[in-house]
């Protein structure tokens, strides 16, 4: 094994360690300790982030933010990452200390010269749009750390009827229109539910797990509806068209247009805590659309409608 292979296997056996001995990088590569000392110094020379430790159970350490070994991409593989990079610039807040620019500037660099141009141009036409939100969402690591470990944490959280503190257990966070979500096992409730990451006002990790029977996968797949509620709305085209262009409702178009011109329909089950939400969704499509079930529901867009009335009146 020629001496430039053995370095780079040795960086990728050191970035799959925690820990380790010089006898355990002798024994793993078939060389004396006294080699394993040097080639474990020419590495670090290199710039992977490594240290010892003297004492008994001394050895080496490799740092949490450890350098990841040279990889070779193709050129769609590099363009593919190079475009998930610039996907993530309209979001104010990332759930890594990453350099989104830095990243990019290295792999751009590590690209083939005649690959370069076709980069540069595919940027001006080609971009993952988000709306630019001006809120933080500080805690996104911490979340995930504790889905992993299926931690309960502690979180104050900012609703519309003031700041509480909740014990929840995060499944996982995910980006949606720009904002960060967090479905997470609630304590007290003995149920799942949705908060928004930036109106987390504080958060403490606890020692406290709790294993949650519920994947993200799985729960952005299957919506958890726990108190279920049929939702009945009839579209007119416009309205057809506005819902599709939404993430939370897909209509169903209608072969021909009824006599009151009805193009679509949304016949669906939403959660009863949804109500105010959806309420306010289909007050804002005006006449585009006209909710039948439930009565809730049309309750409340009349009520809105008349508030509307008395204050521009």
């Amino acid at each position: 094994m020629s001496k430039t292979k053995l370095l780079f296997d040795l960086i990728m056996y050191v970035n799959s360690k925690r820990n380790f001995t010089a006898q355990d990088v002798a024994d793993e590569f078939g060389v004396s300790v006294r080699t394993a000392h040097r080639y474990l110094m020419e590495i670090e020379e290199l710039g992977v982030p490594i240290y010892t430790e003297q004492g008994r159970n001394g050895g080496y350490r490799t740092l949490k933010n450890r350098v990841l070994p040279p990889v070779s991409f193709d050129e769609n593989e590099a363009l593919a990452i190079f475009f998930a990079f610039r996907s993530l610039r309209h979001y104010e807040s990332l759930p890594f200390d990453a350099d989104i620019d830095s990243a990019s500037r290295k792999l751009f660099a590590l690209l083939p010269e005649d690959v370069k141009p076709k980069v540069s141009r595919l940027e001006h036409v080609l971009s993952f749009w988000n709306p630019k939100r001006s809120v933080k969402a500080p805690f996104l690591k911490d979340l995930i750390d504790a889905a992993v470990e299926r931690r309960i944490v502690t979180i104050t959280y900012l609703s519309k009827n003031g700041s509480k503190s909740r014990d929840v257990v995060p499944i996982g966070v995910y980006a949606n229109d720009g904002l960060w979500y967090m479905p997470a096992f609630d304590m007290g409730r003995r149920m799942v539910q949705l908060f928004r990451v930036d109106r987390i006002e504080s958060l403490q990790v606890t020692e406290e797990t709790y294993e949650v029977q519920t994947e993200l996968a799985e729960w952005l797949e299957h919506y958890t509806v726990t108190s279920p509620v049929r939702l009945w709305v009839e579209l007119t085209r416009e309205g057809l068209r506005q819902c599709q262009s939404s993430p939370w409702f897909d209509p169903v178009p209608l072969e021909k247009e009824g006599e009151n011109g009805t193009a679509g329909i949304i016949d669906t089950m939403i959660d009863r805590n949804d109500i105010g939400f959806t309420a306010a969704f289909f007050a804002g499509l005006g006449k585009e659309a006209k909710v039948i079930e439930p009565r809730e529901i049309i309750d409340r867009i009349r009520s809105s409608a008349q508030t509307l009335i008395q204050h521009y009146s």
